[in-house]
């Protein structure tokens, strides 16, 4: 994934790499690289705030979604600490997506069959949509965030209310059982890939209103990795990845039958285990880039494929590069979700990117902690009423069973810490009697061949009783006592 002139990779054991190098940079990055590191499960999806290019959020196996803020120049050190968890799914968090239009607007989707709507600004779930009856294969905000579009295992693809999980319409995307990805374009239709009964991939296009009659529909071949669409609004581009996959298909949406006209498949001599696109703000203009990705092959390369259009002016090519989305959000979290509803803020790329001044992200709690709201011991007030009613005796004697249980746990612990610190005692002291008693047996064994050699030589003098009262007292005693 992108980051200005990084890149991002999750692995698989519950954190991030950064890696700081520009587009003109190559390398190896070293062993101890600094590493974004708080999940406790692998890392399943990432994904960068377009409004903030120093947040990214994160989804992993451990059920959380953490959000986290990146200096400006870079990572110093392993980064553990995150700006805010998110924690609502039972099970895995396998796909995050930011909000087009709405600041702090952030949408998860787990292996619970639940999608939440995340207000980060507050840490808080919006709402939850609990409309799929199995696993969730892709979530896809519309242009201006008012739509939600997804694919599900049962075939079905839905168009839904993201404010209150109302489904608008559901359809049969595709016959295959294989998985299916759909994307809103910019005109509202609908692309969607996926695979035939025969187990052939496909795309398709079709309009919201008519989800089960596409407009469209074509068959690629016969491989098994599941493609994943990448769209370029301001050309109107779809770039087709597939994991597994060495080559990159893209295609132009127009008006004009067959509406979908392939274009070019670029060649790749090894395949592909994931990739990420740059938003339109980050290519190059003064070459004709009109679109970067990064991709990750099986050997741990990562490597940056960029598409450009041959002219041979040096000027700005204004039918290239028309505004785009930038990094200013058209609404704020709060505004969304009282029903408004607005396109992006546009920006001209004219006179390159300049990102704009961006304050630190900051959680602002609505709710009080919950101990705060907690009643006074023995009684609970009534919100209804106001009238004050005692705890039931029964969860007092529970709450004093379990502080008992506590102190006994608590009062064995430090006894075996206690035993444990005797215990060491005693052995080092048998240790030192050891080490004593084999330098004895060692000056014993000296002394009787010097005798044998030499018989005119008087033996050697015991030692002093002193020197062996010393000797003797240090070992009864510890070694931390000496």
């Amino acid at each position: 994934m992108y980051f200005q002139d990084g890149v991002w990779e999750p692995d698989r054991k519950g954190s991030l790499t950064y890696l700081s190098k520009k587009a003109s940079q190559a390398g190896r990055i070293p062993p101890d690289h600094p590493l974004v590191g708080g999940h406790k499960g692998p890392v399943l999806d990432i994904a960068w705030d377009p409004f903030n290019d120093n947040v990214i959020a994160s989804g992993s196996e451990d059920c959380v979604v953490k959000v986290w803020q990146i200096p400006d120049y870079g990572l110093v050190t392993t980064m553990t600490e995150s700006v805010v968890d998110l924690a609502y799914h039972q099970r895995r968090v396998g796909m995050v997506v930011w909000h087009p239009t709405a600041n702090n607007i952030l949408l998860s989707a787990g292996s619970d069959n639940i999608v939440v709507i995340w207000n980060v600004g507050c840490g808080e779930p919006l709402s939850t949509i609990d409309v799929h009856p199995d696993i969730i294969y892709s979530c896809c905000f519309n242009w201006d965030g008012s739509l939600l579009l997804t694919t599900c295992k049962d075939k079905k693809i839905r168009i839904i209310n993201p404010r209150d999980g109302e489904v608008f319409e559901e359809a049969t995307s595709h016959e295959g059982s294989k998985a299916t990805r759909a994307i809103f374009l910019r005109n509202g239709l609908v692309f969607t890939t996926g695979f035939s009964k025969r187990s052939e991939r496909q795309y398709s296009l079709r309009a919201p209103g008519h989800l089960d009659d596409p407009i469209t529909m074509v068959e690629l071949d016969s491989s098994n990795g599941v493609m994943f669409p990448m769209y370029d609004a301001d050309t109107n581009i779809v770039y087709l990845c597939g994991k597994g996959d060495s080559v990159i298909r893209y295609f132009e949406i127009t008006p004009e039958v067959p509406f979908v006209h392939y274009i070019n498949t670029f060649q790749l001599p090894d395949p592909q285990r994931g990739i990420g696109m740059m938003p339109k703000r980050g290519v190059d203009v003064t070459t004709c880039e009109i679109s970067r990705f990064y991709r990750l092959n099986n050997n741990g390369f990562c490597q940056i494929i960029t598409m450009t259009v041959p002219r041979k002016s040096e000027l700005f090519q204004e039918d290239l590069y028309p505004d785009t989305p930038g990094d200013i959000p058209a609404l704020t979290g709060e505004e969304w979700w009282e029903g408004q509803n607005k396109e992006p803020i546009f920006m001209s790329l004219k006179d390159g990117y300049q990102a704009t001044q961006k304050s630190d992200l900051k959680i602002t709690k609505k709710k009080t902690n919950i101990l705060d709201k907690m009643p006074p011991t023995g009684k609970v007030k009534s919100e209804e009423d106001g009238r004050a009613t005692a705890i039931s005796s029964e969860a007092l004697e529970k709450v004093t069973e379990v502080s008992k249980v506590n102190d006994d746990l608590r009062k064995r612990i430090d006894e075996l810490q206690v035993e444990m610190k005797k215990f060491k005692a005693v052995f080092l002291k048998q240790e030192n009697r050891i080490r004593m008693l084999e330098n004895k047996v060692g000056e014993m064994a000296g002394s009787g061949g010097s005798k044998a050699s030499t018989p005119q030589q008087p033996p050697p003098q015991a030692p002093s009783t002193q020197t062996a009262n010393t000797v003797n007292n240090n070992c009864d005693m510890a070694p931390d006592e000496v």
